[in-house]
């Protein structure tokens, strides 16, 4: 199906012009999730021997926020729509304060749900960000300006996920400890809130009448809170275990009741009329893919820490490479999306993932060997992630009505959310079971190097990365059915 044409450019609300300050605002809210609330991935293990937690409850914690920030995003994104989006993301901002505090100050007994609760709020403030930001740019920037915008917007999202492991190893070493990460991600959410105060409401939807979508709502966050359950407690609880499979088929009825209810639906939740656009369709589902690999920083990162004995800030120090890249040719990847047009970026970006999953997986070398490896692999996922980043994004915002701009991002940014929440938590999960008895098949047919006290985790790491692989070869193959094919633009 064609994609649905940019919409011309129109006068901003109140003669409001989308500015640097402006946009700086909407790129400090956006990092809150994707540069502090994500430090968890690398220094998750620190934490929960901080606080007495057991690993798998902090597995959850890790992916939590992804998953309700997933569960809810479409939702906040039509209620930006409808009551105003500056409001939404300031109640975004709120939320992401009050999270982030209840994790920084949580102590004894209470540690586990006060970092529970707060992870939870902090995927509801993601929710609530994520898709009216990204509305916002649509309403006050066009054209080649929007663009930029757009790459800005990327930065603070892919490029604050690259820094993340960085910035959250540091801060862990030094004196002031992991709970300063969350004080100041509540000092970046104040700051984003006085930097928006300058921009116009935009609620397109305002006044128009329509029910709540609540079987929606609650089948959609049911069925995936059941699915999150035996991704990350299925080796626990025991595949053979009824528990387990009583929680697939809620899964599975919840699904199905979902689908149902959006369908017949006159005020749908996901409005899956959307998705007859093939280039939405494709930016959104390979979205989820490419995010779900984010996983593989996690495994190789504990791989790092567990087989080679860093520590999460020598560890975090070697993704340096990843923020670099992403930062330095996210224009880049803009420039590829005037010139190509997205189907061609997207593909070399994916691809790029692949190879640096493909080198991640080597843990069958030597220490040394792998060090090196993982620098080369972690710049080049930086470089891949950054030729996808802008040219997918343009072409969701680029393909959706304008009174849908809000839910229809909320779409797009669901699949991020819950591609990086179920990426993560199988990628943890798998490793986590296999962490202590390695899968026996791989030695037989690998043989690993060095030291062989830690072959067990060395095979951990390789089958979860292994995993990951597989999310960036689905993502390539539904890149190339969803996305037409285009000349190179004037």
């Amino acid at each position: 199906m064609n994609a649905r044409k940019p919409s011309p450019a129109r006068p901003a609300s109140a003669g409001f012009t989308g500015n640097d300050s402006a946009l700086l605002g909407i790129v400090l809210a956006v990092v809150t999730f994707w540069l502090f609330a994500q430090t968890t991935m690398n220094i998750g293990p620190l934490m929960a021997t901080d606080v007495g937690m057991p690993m798998p409850v902090m597995n959850i914690a890790i992916s939590i926020s992804a998953l309700f920030s997933g569960m809810f995003i479409v939702v906040l994104g039509g209620l930006g729509d409808r009551f105003g989006r500056v409001r939404i993301v300031l109640l975004g901002n709120l939320l992401n304060i009050v999270g982030s505090l209840l994790i920084a100050f949580a102590v004894d007994a209470a540690a586990t749900p006060m970092i529970l609760l707060g992870r939870v709020l902090q995927g509801l403030a993601a929710g609530s960000i994520m898709p009216s930001t990204m509305a916002l740019l649509k309403v006050y920037w066009d054209g080649k300006q929007r663009q930029r915008a757009v790459s800005m917007w990327s930065i603070g999202s892919w490029g604050g996920s690259g820094l993340t492991a960085i910035f959250g190893g540091f801060m862990a070493s030094t004196m002031l400890g992991w709970r300063s990460i969350f004080i100041l991600c509540a000092l970046v959410s104040v700051a984003s809130i006085a930097l928006m105060r300058q921009i116009p409401e935009s609620a397109p939807l305002a006044g128009r009448g329509g029910r709540t979508d609540w079987t929606g709502i609650v089948s959609m966050a049911v069925g995936l809170a059941a699915l999150l359950i035996v991704v990350t407690q299925g080796s626990s609880l025991g595949w053979g275990n009824l528990l387990t499979w009583g929680l697939l088929a809620l899964f599975l009825l919840a699904f199905g009741v979902f689908v149902n209810t959006e369908l017949h639906s006159s005020n749908p939740l996901v409005d899956f009329k959307l998705f007859k656009n093939s280039v939405f369709t494709g930016a959104t589902i390979s979205n989820f893919l490419i995010n779900g690999t984010a996983g593989a920083l996690t495994v190789s990162l504990w791989v790092l820490q567990g087989a080679a004995g860093m520590s999460a800030a020598t560890a975090g120090y070697l993704t340096v490479g990843y923020a670099v890249f992403i930062i330095a040719f996210i224009r880049v990847g803009e420039k590829l999306l005037q010139r190509f047009g997205p189907r061609k970026p997207m593909l070399w970006g994916t691809l790029i993932v692949l190879l640096s999953i493909g080198l991640l997986m080597a843990t069958h070398t030597l220490q040394w060997q792998y060090t090196v490896l993982a620098v080369v692999a972690y710049s080049l996922f930086g470089l891949g992630l950054a030729f996808y980043a802008t040219p997918s994004t343009d072409a969701a915002l680029t393909n959706l009505p304008d009174d849908q701009a809000g839910s229809g991002s909320g779409i797009y940014k669901m699949a991020s959310s819950l591609g990086a929440a179920f990426g993560v938590a199988a990628s943890a999960a798998i490793f986590t079971a296999l962490s202590e008895s390695g899968l026996q098949v791989i030695g037989t047919v690998i043989e690993f190097t060095g030291r062989q006290d830690n072959v067990a985790v060395r095979e951990a790491g390789m089958v979860g990365l292994a995993f990951n692989a597989l999310m960036a070869i689905a993502a390539l193959v539904s890149i190339s059915i969803f996305i037409p094919r285009q000349g190179k633009r004037g």
